[in-house]
C-alpha cells in the first residue's frame, strides 16, 4: 500500500507557506520543505524561510539541516525527505510537501533515478575555471548541442549540476538525461495542488516581498556570506544573494542590484510555473481574487481526495 502525501507547489510569493499551515492544521499534518535553499542554516531572509511564529506549532522538516559551506545533492535530499515522509505517515499524520524547487519535489514524488557514475575531479576543476572566466551562461551553452533535454531542464546558474551533466557525458558518451528515468505515476498516494495567480499581481507581490526582505536586513545577511568567502558556495547561488554580491564587488549600484534581484525573482517565478505545469499532473487554484473562498475550495478538494485514498 502506498504512503499518503499532500503536495503544494507554485511560484515564489504565491502563498504556499500560508496555505500549507492552514492545511496542516485542518488535516493533522506536518510540513516537509521542498526548497533547495531553505536547507541552509543562516540563510533566512533571502530564502523567505518560515519563522517560528509563522509555523504555528506545525512541525517542519528539511529546513536548517546543513551549514552554507556544505554541499547537498538532490540524491541526498531525495533519500532524507522520503525517510521523513515515511516517519510522518507512521505517526498517523499527513506529510505535506511544500516547495517551488521543481527538481527536488519531482525527485521525491516520482521514481527519479540518479546516475552513480564516478566523478572526475580534474574535469570538474577545469569546468569551474571555465565558468569563472566566461560565466555560467557560457558553461551552460556547452550542453545545448550534446544534450538538449538537460540544457532546457537545468538552469544556467545551477553550475554544480551543469558540470555534473557535462562530466557524465564525458565519461559515458551518452546524454546526462538518459540516466534520469521518471515514472508516469507518483510513488505515493499523492494529492497534488498548485497555487497560481495573475502574473501582474504576482509580480507586484514579489517586488513587495523583496522590499520587505531588504527592510529586514537582506543586505546584512548577504554581506555575511560575502565577507566569509562563501559567495561561490552552493548555498550562495540562490536568487537574493548573488545579485547583491555584484553590489559588494562594485559592479552595480545598490539600486541596480535591487532592480536586478526583483527582475531575476520575477523570471524565476515564471520558470517555476512553467516547470510544474509541464512536468507534473497538478490541480491548479488561482489565488488572484477571493482568497478566503479559494482556501475553502482547496480544503474541500483535499478532503475529498484524502477520503478517496482512505477508501482504497
Amino acid at each position: 500500500m502506498k504512503e499518503r502525501l499532500l503536495v503544494i507547489v507554485g511560484p515564489t510569493a504565491v502563498g504556499k507557506t500560508e496555505m500549507s499551515i492552514q492545511l496542516a492544521k485542518r488535516f493533522n499534518g506536518e510540513v516537509v520543505s521542498g526548497d533547495s535553499m531553505q536547507i541552509y542554516r543562516g540563510l533566512n531572509i533571502g530564502t523567505a524561510k518560515i519563522t517560528a511564529d509563522e509555523m504555528e506549532n506545525i512541525p517542519h522538516h528539511m529546513i536548517d539541516i546543513i551549514d552554507p559551506l556544505e554541499s547537498f545533492s538532490v540524491t541526498q535530499y531525495q533519500r532524507e525527505a522520503r525517510t521523513i515522509i515515511t516517519e510522518i505517515n507512521e505517526r498517523g499524520k499527513l506529510p505535506i510537501l511544500v516547495g517551488g524547487t521543481g527538481l527536488y519535489v519531482h525527485a521525491i514524488t516520482h521514481d527519479y533515478q540518479f546516475t552513480n557514475i564516478e566523478s572526475d575531479e580534474a574535469f570538474r576543476e577545469e569546468m569551474e575555471i571555465f565558468a569563472e572566466q566566461y560565466g555560467n551562461d557560457a558553461l551552460h551553452k556547452k550542453l545545448q548541442y550534446i544534450d538538449l533535454k538537460s540544457y532546457k531542464s537545468i538552469h544556467p546558474n545551477n553550475r554544480r549540476r551543469v558540470i555534473r551533466a557535462l562530466e557524465v557525458i564525458k565519461r559515458t558518451g551518452k546524454p546526462f538525461s538518459n540516466f534520469q528515468t521518471k515514472r508516469e505515476k507518483s510513488i505515493y498516494d499523492a494529492v497534488f495542488i498548485g497555487l497560481t495567480m495573475d502574473r501582474e499581481v504576482l509580480y507586484d507581490r514579489i517586488n513587495t516581498r523583496i522590499d520587505k526582505m531588504i527592510a529586514k536586513g537582506l543586505f546584512n545577511e548577504a554581506r555575511h556570506l560575502y565577507d566569509n568567502n562563501l559567495k561561490d558556495s552552493q548555498a550562495a547561488q540562490a536568487i537574493g544573494y548573488k545579485e547583491l554580491f555584484l553590489y559588494f564587488d562594485g559592479e552595480l549600484s545598490k539600486e541596480e542590484a535591487i532592480l536586478l534581484l526583483k527582475r531575476n525573482s520575477r523570471r524565476y517565478a515564471k520558470r517555476q510555473y512553467t516547470w510544474f505545469k509541464n512536468k507534473m499532473d497538478i490541480t491548479w487554484f488561482d489565488m488572484t481574487r477571493g482568497k478566503n473562498k479559494k482556501k475553502l475550495e482547496i480544503m474541500k478538494y483535499v478532503a475529498g481526495k484524502l477520503n478517496c485514498l482512505e477508501k482504497h
